[in-house]
């Protein structure tokens, strides 16, 4: 569950919020127009994205069906998204997103697979998907239905996409995923079978049970009216162990005493050596996998980093197979519907792919230390190394936004009477600060 949950936390998050970014000198125009233009079209894309607009079901919005698409690749190794047409009163778009468990899609009829057909994708013989077979109910449900529905993968006369289907390809001629544990399942189920008997030993030594043995033989009144610690009749001849509890024994019988030896010291050891084999499998280092950050600052930011170069590649997968494609089916509708204007978005495709460049933004890295990195982030800004757009980016913002806030802000306190200056980190006392760092981490 952590290894799932951390993946979806982390290239998902909030959401990927799309930001335009359209190729304006192909389009000729001028960057006012360019930026006036994409923030219409992202204020319009924002309206799509309420549930009741986008989610076929009317329960999730655009950002909550995009977690529970990569937490479905991740479960069921793939999922499926169709896009109907569904009308609703004072709703703007007719698109709709339609999510698709993936045990619904199989072989009409339960068939074998063939050349053309797996796992429910029919393909033609280039392998390029022509039909996906969906079951209407799913077939492990409480009253199935074997009724299969064949959708095209396109529309037959406009091309349209109908099915966004989303799963990684690892092999050539793939045409269905590959769950996310399914690497390292024979490490879980060891991991679970060592952890249940270690808690069933701990639990075994933590009860304590006292034998009385009598010179006469005659065995004492029970303590228990004949029940056994958790309260049950206890059968004839049966000892217990309890909690506390008290059994008598007759003439010539003994307990010898078995130290468990619990806790086991070996226990964490095993523990650890399993968890960074399930976690170099999955490409989550072992300190982000259990969530125990012990090492320093240095081992830590390089964990991150690593699982980061992990996440990076998966948000980018997922808006190029899932967001893109249902972006750009949006946006026929929204020129369609005139609220969006693009002159020749559908004769040229050159000109629609410069009006559909866009980038999708989520959640950001995250900071060890806040300091030590924004101090980093402003000298690449005095060298030329980044801009102020792109490190706001990396820490989840929008510089645009912010710097229309700056500007009135600074009106604001110029007309308040107030200082407008700002504190600003210099290099020397950047990289004073950053050595000073270094050398208590040294010490440390």
């Amino acid at each position: 569950r952590s290894a799932i949950t951390t993946s979806v936390t982390n290239v998902v998050g909030s959401g990927l919020r799309l930001k335009p970014t359209i190729d304006a000198e192909y389009l000729g125009m001028s960057d006012e127009e360019a930026d006036t233009w994409e923030r219409l079209t992202e204020r319009e894309f924002k309206l799509w994205c309420r549930k009741e607009n986008c989610d076929a079901e009317a329960k999730l919005n655009f950002y909550g069906l995009q977690e529970l698409a990569f937490l479905s690749v991740l479960q069921s190794g793939d999922v499926f998204a169709a896009l109907p047409f569904i009308p609703r009163p004072q709703s703007p778009y007719d698109l709709k997103v339609q999510m698709i468990e993936a045990d619904r899609v199989c072989n009409r009829g339960f068939s074998i697979d063939t050349d053309t057909l797996s796992g429910g994708v029919e393909t033609d013989r280039n392998g390029t998907p022509i039909n996906y077979h969906i079951l209407k109910t799913h077939p492990n449900g409480f009253n199935p239905s074997y009724d299969w529905r064949i959708v095209p993968a396109r529309g037959r006369q406009t091309g349209r996409v109908n099915i966004v289907h989303l799963f990684k390809v690892d092999r050539v001629g793939q045409n269905r995923g590959v769950p996310f544990l399914a690497p390292v399942i024979e490490d879980l189920n060891l991991l679970k079978r060592y952890s249940e008997a270690e808690m069933m030993a701990a639990l075994v030594s933590g009860l304590f049970t006292v034998f009385i043995e009598t010179e006469s033989g005659q065995a004492m009144e029970t303590f228990v009216d004949d029940l056994d610690p958790q309260g049950n009749a206890a059968a004839a001849g049966e000892i217990n162990l309890g909690s506390g509890a008290i059994v008598d024994l007759a003439k010539g019988e003994k307990v010898n005493a078995v130290n468990p030896m619990r806790p086991n010291p070996a226990f964490d050891a095993f523990l650890l050596a399993v968890t960074r084999r399930i976690g170099a499998a999955l490409e989550i280092p072992h300190d982000l996998l259990v969530k125990n950050f012990m090492a320093s600052y240095s081992a830590s930011r390089a964990a991150l980093l690593e699982a980061w170069k992990f996440f990076k590649t998966r948000r980018l997968w997922l808006a190029g197979n899932f967001c893109q494609p249902i972006y750009e089916e949006w946006m026929r509708e929204a020129i369609l519907n005139e609220r969006i204007s693009a002159p020749g978005f559908m004769d040229d495709p050159a000109i629609r792919e410069a009006y559909l460049q866009c980038q999708w933004v989520g959640p950001a890295q995250g900071q060890i230390d806040p300091v030590k990195e924004t101090q980093a982030a402003i000298l690449k800004i005095n060298n030329g190394l980044s801009t102020r757009a792109q490190e706001t980016t990396a820490i989840g913002g929008d510089w645009e936004a912010n710097h229309r806030q700056l500007v009135k802000e600074a009106r604001m306190r110029r007309e308040g009477g107030l200082d407008t200056e700002s504190t600003q980190i210099t290099r020397s006392n950047s990289a004073n600060s950053a050595a000073k760092d270094e050398d208590a981490e040294d010490e440390e």
